[in-house]
C-alpha cells in the first residue's frame, strides 16, 4: 500500500530530520590530533578494556559548565574499572585532540601513581589520593585539574584516559608529557576513556579587550 504525504508534512519531516542531525555530537575520532592522544601511543599489554565513567557527564555528553574553566572548575569525579593482575598503579592523562598546541593535543590535566587499589576520584576532589601526584599540563609540571575553556565554534572532545601499569612512577614531579608517556611506554596493562564535549560558555562575559600598543617614539 503507497502512502501519500502531502508537502507540508515532508517539510516537516526534512526540517526534523536535519534538526536530529545537527544535533549529533561530532564523532570520536575524526578530531585533528586523534592519532596522537596517549591512548593511540601508548598500546596496552593485554587485551582487557577498562571502563570509564564521571557522574558528571556520559560519554559523548556535554560536560557540565561547573566543570570548566568558565565557572567553577570543579573536578568532575572519575571512576574505571580493575585492572588486570599485575597493576601496581593508574595514571590518567586528559587531552583536547581538537586543538593543538605546538603540533600536539592540548593536555589538560595528568595524575600519576594513583595506587592500584583507588579506582575512583571523587567530584570536586582538590588534591591527590595518597601516594598520588599532579603531573605536568599546558601550564606547569604539577597542576590541579583545570577544565576546558572551549572556544566558540564547534565542540570539542575531552578524553578523559585511564591507563593500568604494572610500575609506579617517580619521583615527583615529572617534567613534562614527553617524560611522563616515555616512563609509561611498555608499562600499560590496560586503558580506557571517557569523552565529554566542551563548547562556549553562552552567559561568559566577553574576553577583556587587549591593551593598547605604546606609542611609538619619535624620530631624531
Amino acid at each position: 500500500m503507497k502512502i501519500h504525504m502531502s508537502s507540508a508534512a515532508m517539510a516537516a519531516v526534512l526540517a526534523l530530520s536535519a534538526t536530529a542531525s545537527i544535533a549529533q555530537p561530532p564523532a570520536v575520532g575524526a578530531e585533528p590530533g586523534a592519532v596522537q592522544l596517549a591512548l593511540a601511543n601508548l598500546p596496552a599489554k593485554s587485551d582487557v578494556k577498562l571502563t570509564v565513567t564521571s557522574p558528571a557527564f556520559k560519554t559523548g555528553g556535554d560536560i557540565p559548565f561547573e566543570n570548566t574553566a568558565y565557572r567553577g572548575n570543579v573536578f568532575p569525579g572519575l571512576a574505571w574499572t580493575k585492572g588486570p593482575y599485575g597493576t601496581r598503579s593508574y595514571a590518567v592523562i586528559m587531552q583536547d585532540d581538537d586543538a593543538m598546541f605546538r603540533g600536539a593535543p592540548i593536555l589538560h590535566w595528568t595524575m600519576y601513581d594513583i595506587p592500584a587499589g583507588v579506582r575512583t576520584l571523587a567530584a570536586g576532589m582538590t588534591a591527590p589520593p595518597a601516594s598520588a601526584s599532579y603531573g605536568p599540563n599546558i601550564a606547569s609540571a604539577s597542576h590541579a585539574y583545570m577544565g576546558p575553556h572551549t572556544p566558540p565554534g564547534p565542540r570539542h572532545h575531552y578524553h578523559f584516559q585511564i591507563f593500568a601499569l604494572d610500575t609506579t612512577i617517580a619521583p615527583a614531579p615529572v617534567p613534562n608529557y614527553a617524560a611522563l608517556t616515555a616512563a609509561m611506554q611498555g608499562h600499560v596493562l590496560a586503558s580506557g576513556q571517557v569523552v565529554g564535549l566542551g563548547r562556549v560558555d553562552p552567559n561568559a562575559p566577553p574576553p577583556a579587550p587587549r591593551p593598547a600598543p605604546p606609542p611609538a617614539a619619535p624620530a631624531h
